[in-house]
């Protein structure tokens, strides 16, 4: 409950998954009532190299989906590391906002701001936030979604 708000929150979310993986999944996620749609999908996708426009497409259909079920839906960027090269760097964040403004969502810029490459915030791996830097991007998080929880359809 957030400020006397009840709210169930499912994770659908699986370690290490890709928008593919996302939108596989969407029969599942569909299977109940959702009414707002936490969308933070494409990290992977950047760090293992797939194709900008095969991460569009995935996401396009996750955005279809939802809007065809009446959920509201935040989509969440991300961007990669510097040594992934500054053509696909851009070209993968990119797609974040132009889905935003085309769908007429609300976007987190970038989940882990503040976080990403700060060492006393991530875990050893470099990657992955620790607590301290899940609290981070829970407060990003929320500056994004509570206004959406806020609302009313």
């Amino acid at each position: 409950m957030a400020e006397g708000r009840p709210w169930k929150v499912v994770n659908a979310g699986v370690s290490g998954d890709t928008t593919a993986g996302g939108a596989a999944r969407l029969d599942w996620v569909f299977k109940r009532q959702v009414d707002v749609l936490f969308v933070c999908l494409g990290a992977n996708d950047g760090l293992r190299g797939v194709p900008v426009t095969e991460s569009e497409r995935n996401l396009r259909l996750i955005l279809d989906r939802a809007k065809k079920e009446g959920a509201r839906v935040v989509l969440a960027g991300i961007q990669l590391p510097e040594n992934y090269g500054k053509d696909y760097r851009t070209a993968f964040a990119q797609i974040f906002p132009r889905l935003a403004k085309e769908y007429q969502i609300p976007l987190l810029p970038f989940l882990l701001e503040g976080v990403a490459m700060n060492p006393s915030l991530n875990q050893p791996d470099g990657i992955h936030p620790n607590a301290e830097g899940d609290r981070v991007v829970a407060d990003h998080v929320w500056t994004t979604l509570d206004p959406v929880l806020s609302s009313r359809p």
